[in-house]
């Protein structure tokens, strides 16, 4: 069965009526739950930047401080499981500022996570990767918010 494109998709939904794309999109809420963490953010929270943004800040700080560091294995894998999630959050909200906001908390985290990175070349090389890609997206912002996260982007290096 071949896959409907995004262009005949919006074709179709503009010829429904509001009671069905409700059906719809409740049937699509039940299948995988990143329909439904989407549909929360656009229902719920995407008025509310600055409490998204907050509410996902506390996730990472929070996944951090109940990390195993008992190796430097479990360490890469947790670490990895928590910039998955922030990347499904920056996912859903597709603003620019949220992106680098929650990238740097991330890296924030990351550098003060004991016991140090600086003994593991993983998670060295996945910090600087992480560093390097809020540059680029830096780029892309208000130049105000380009110092304002600048300086915080040379705190971390």
């Amino acid at each position: 069965m071949k896959t409907a494109t995004v262009f005949e998709i919006k074709k179709e939904l503009q010829h429904r009526d509001a009671n069905t794309l409700m059906q719809l999109c409740l049937r699509l809420s039940k299948f995988k739950k990143e329909n439904k963490e989407l549909l929360t953010y656009l229902l719920f929270q995407a008025d509310d930047e600055e409490g998204y943004v907050t509410a996902v800040k506390d996730d990472i700080s929070e996944a951090f401080a109940t990390m195993n560091t008992d190796s430097y294995f479990y360490m890469k894998k947790s670490v990895r499981k928590i910039l998955r999630n922030a990347k499904k959050h920056i996912r859903y909200s597709s603003k620019k500022e949220t992106e680098v906001e929650l990238l740097l908390h991330f890296c924030q985290e990351l550098r003060a996570l004991r016991p140090s990175i600086a003994r593991n070349t993983t998670l060295q090389n996945l910090y600087q990767r992480q560093l390097d890609f809020i540059e680029k997206k830096m780029g892309l912002l208000h130049e105000d918010l380009q110092y304002d996260y600048g300086l915080k982007l040379e705190a971390l290096r």
